[in-house]
């Protein structure tokens, strides 16, 4: 799950008139953090879990060969999206975020490489990426100052610590039971971020100068 780090969207360089920086638009690393710490792209975050999460629901009779499609896609398309959040977050806590794009990403290509693999084989990689990025969405919510939602950050990192121990401990025997246990999860994760995207777009706002108001110098 990725959380901006402020919900004002800080990019540590100095303003000009009107709000805009100065050799801004042509720097591929601030369009970047402006990008990734919007709430529009956390929605669309949001979007890329609930909507597979929902199909695999609705469809529970999906062929292993499509489930493991979807996973893939899924996992590949939400590893871009926290690869983008990682520039909306400070330096040394960029980390966490980039090696949890970086599973995602991996665990997609192999799910995309042999979508006729077993149903162990993909129960193994669910499973690793849902203890793996369970950890170091916990890790983050820790160590991260004024996260927003903390708490609900740390309560879904921990739900996915337990889900990944389940599926590793004892693997699913049937397509239909990975099935049910990836859309329940994917959908909980969509609302959970479609929620956070909500309160981001109130903060922000919120932290919009009113009309009329005369803005404050700076020293």
């Amino acid at each position: 799950m990725s959380v901006p780090h402020d919900a004002a969207g800080p990019t540590g360089r100095a303003e000009g008139p009107g709000g805009a920086v100065p050799g801004a638009m042509g720097d591929p690393a601030y369009l970047l953090t402006r990008l990734g710490g919007s709430w529009t792209w956390l929605m669309g975050s949001a979007l890329v879990s609930l909507v597979p999460g929902v199909l695999v629901l609705v469809w529970p009779e999906a062929t292993l060969h499509v489930l493991a499609v979807l996973v893939g896609l899924y996992l590949l398309l939400a590893g871009v999206f926290r690869f983008v959040a990682v520039f909306a977050r400070e330096g040394h806590e960029r980390l966490p975020g980039l090696l949890l794009a970086v599973l995602y990403v991996l665990a997609g290509v192999l799910c995309l490489r042999n979508p006729l693999q077993t149903i162990a084989a993909l129960s193994l990689i669910v499973g690793m990426v849902w203890l793996v990025s369970g950890v170091l969405t916990l890790y983050t919510a820790l160590v991260t100052k004024d996260l927003p939602h903390r708490g609900l950050v740390m309560g879904l990192a921990v739900l996915a610590v337990v889900a990944g121990i389940v599926v590793l401990a004892l693997p699913t025997e049937s397509a239909r039971a990975l099935t049910r246990l990836l859309g329940l999860w994917l959908v909980l994760l969509g609302l959970c971020e479609a929620v956070v995207a909500l309160g981001l777009r109130s903060a922000l706002r919120g932290a919009r100068p009113r009309t009329g108001d005369t803005p404050l110098s700076r020293p």
